[in-house]
């Protein structure tokens, strides 16, 4: 690693841990953490919930079950579904349309409307050649708002669960949703954009513009309201850019600040939750065991991307110069990669959003070397826990830390409990449907590809790489994640037929074994803790769960990695 990367890295550890633990408690506060139930800026988001409440006939007042909640969630997204496709079908007769752009494909709004719903994010459509202003600012980006809170509203029922005793409520839905759109993700995103514009990211409702190079040579520019769609994209981990090249595009990311700038955006909000978490359940120490967890998977797979990347290409010839230097922007594989982030900043940025369920690109994520692209793919199996999501991130590893705790009770003897809890076999039960929703998904459509000519026709390059592409496609689809290796006819009918499958099953069959877990925890009263309590607020606990996120996630899908990225890596 050069000193500029190992440089680039420092300053992201340095500014997460400034803004992050503040970030944390302002958010607790939001959620209720305060004993009088007061929040930050009351006087000014009070009257406007209020106002949304009375509009859409909600009672703030009024609680939820587990499945109550879970069915609102349902409602809410078969909705967003509903009118984001309308609208992609709609656009050419609605306004803000400048450059004409005509009605979306139905196969392709259908899968834009749920990719974006499950905070997916996968980009089948042609971004700026496919999309009106008024489907990327009321479509694209209302859903990245509103997924990346349903997904924070699900969390916070979840520690409620965790913490409430003999209780069969979780809270309101339509209060968590309203509650995170207006006071986290919105001021968040307002900062965000400015920083983004003074770096010189588009923000105007103007279309396609020519402009004379100073070569003489005619070039159009595009322009939208960019900045503010990539400010939520970063924050809510959703990924799904305004150009069809993402991040890699200047008008996006045009320089390292800017791509400082999302890269800290992507982390942010995951990173902050376990201090949120441990807050709201009253134990600090609860909250940094889990943060712990989620920044020592994120720094692993930073180091090994980068690293990767940075060592260079054995498939080139030998004398060909891969070596650290200003003219080669840092050295190593530089195939796929954008000179003004380097092959640094392409492993930083691709362990960062395969880490959590953003997918955003800033390079070509199949033009890695074969570990390079393995670690996003692994990141992803893992549940993308590293930090994860928005929300569900932090929902994955809480997950993993109810099966360490019973594990850990079979091994030593110890009472299964956490935070008081008992976790018993109904627990345990729906953990194990949380943890083989995702692998079913991905290793059985993977299998199926492979086997059918509807499959194998959609896989552009022969052998383990083909089988990577594979892989990731529907690691990305299942993991929410949105990013993808090209090479994989992904518009296909096959694929684009399971990998939102794949959406659909890795958002909601998740989401509501992990909300029928915080129903059963919320009925349950605390026992007293005794000398057979396990503790699960040491660091022991921590490289507990850490041992079970890579033995029970990650080795599921290592004979898998064998055929794919390791047989490739062999062969060079």
């Amino acid at each position: 690693m050069s000193g500029g990367a190992f440089l680039q890295l420092v300053a992201m550890l340095v500014a997460l841990a400034v803004t992050v633990p503040l970030l944390g408690r302002y958010m607790a506060a939001v959620y209720g953490a305060r004993d009088d139930g007061s929040a930050p800026g009351d006087r000014v988001f009070l009257p406007v919930e209020r106002s949304l409440y009375r509009l859409f006939g909600v009672d703030p007042e009024r609680e939820q079950r587990w499945n109550v909640y879970a069915l609102s969630l349902l409602a809410f997204s078969v909705a967003s579904v509903a009118l984001l496709y309308a609208l992609l079908r709609l656009q050419p007769v609605l306004p803000f349309n400048p450059t004409d752009m005509p009605a979306v494909e139905p196969g392709v709004a259908f899968n834009t409307a749920v990719s974006f719903m499950t905070n997916t994010n996968w980009q089948a459509y042609g971004g700026e050649a496919t999309l009106s202003h008024l489907s990327q600012m009321v479509g694209l980006t209302v859903q990245n708002f509103v997924s990346a809170a349903a997904g924070m509203a699900v969390l916070v029922a979840i520690v409620r669960g965790i913490t409430r005793q003999g209780q069969d409520t979780l809270g309101n839905f339509w209060v968590d949703l309203t509650r995170t759109v207006l006071r986290i993700l919105l001021p968040l995103s307002f900062v965000v954009a400015l920083a983004l514009v003074s770096q010189g990211v588009i923000q105007d409702l103007s279309g396609f513009e020519e402009y004379t190079a100073v070569d003489g040579t005619e070039q159009v520019v595009p322009g939208g309201p960019v900045a503010s769609q990539v400010a939520i994209k970063q924050l809510g981990t959703n990924g799904g850019g305004f150009f069809s090249s993402n991040s890699a595009v200047p008008f996006e990311n045009p320089n390292p600040i800017s791509g400082f700038v999302e890269n800290w955006a992507i982390l942010a909000i995951p990173l902050a939750f376990p201090i949120t978490y441990g807050l709201l359940v009253r134990d600090r120490r609860q909250g940094q065991v889990l943060l712990g967890v989620m920044l020592a998977l994120w720094l692993a797979a930073v180091l090994a991307t980068t690293f990767a990347q940075t060592g260079g290409n054995a498939a080139l010839p030998a004398g060909v110069d891969q070596s650290i230097s200003a003219e080669l922007a840092g050295g190593g594989s530089l195939e796929g990669a954008e000179t003004r982030f380097g092959s640094a900043g392409c492993g930083l940025w691709a362990a960062s959003t395969t880490g959590t369920s953003n997918g955003s690109v800033n390079c070509l994520v199949d033009s890695s070397t074969p570990v390079g692209g393995m670690v996003p793919m692994v990141n992803m199996m893992l549940g993308e826990v590293s930090p994860g999501g928005v929300g569900v991130g932090l929902m994955g590893l809480l997950v993993f830390a109810l099966l360490a705790v019973f594990i850990a009770g079979l091994m030593v003897g110890r009472t299964p409990e956490l935070l008081g809890k008992k976790i018993q076999a109904q627990e345990v039960k729906l953990a194990m449907l949380f943890l083989l929703a995702a692998p079913l998904m991905i290793l059985g459509f993977s299998a199926a590809s492979v086997v059918t000519d509807a499959g194998l026709d959609g896989i552009q390059d022969p052998g383990a790489h083909g089988l990577s592409e594979v892989l990731y496609g529907f690691s990305s689809g299942a993991g929410n994640n949105g990013s993808a290796f090209a090479g994989l006819a992904a518009a296909d009918t096959w694929y684009a037929t399971t990998i939102g499958i794949s959406m659909l099953v890795g958002r909601f069959f998740l989401i509501i074994p992990a909300l029928a877990i915080a129903g059963s925890l919320g009925r349950k009263r605390r026992v007293p803790v005794t000398d057979g309590t396990f503790p699960t607020h040491t660091p022991l606990f921590g490289g507990l769960v850490t041992g079970v996120v890579l033995i029970v996630g990650g080795l599921t899908f290592f004979p898998a990695l064998a055929l794919g990225p390791i047989a490739e890596a062999l062969a060079l």
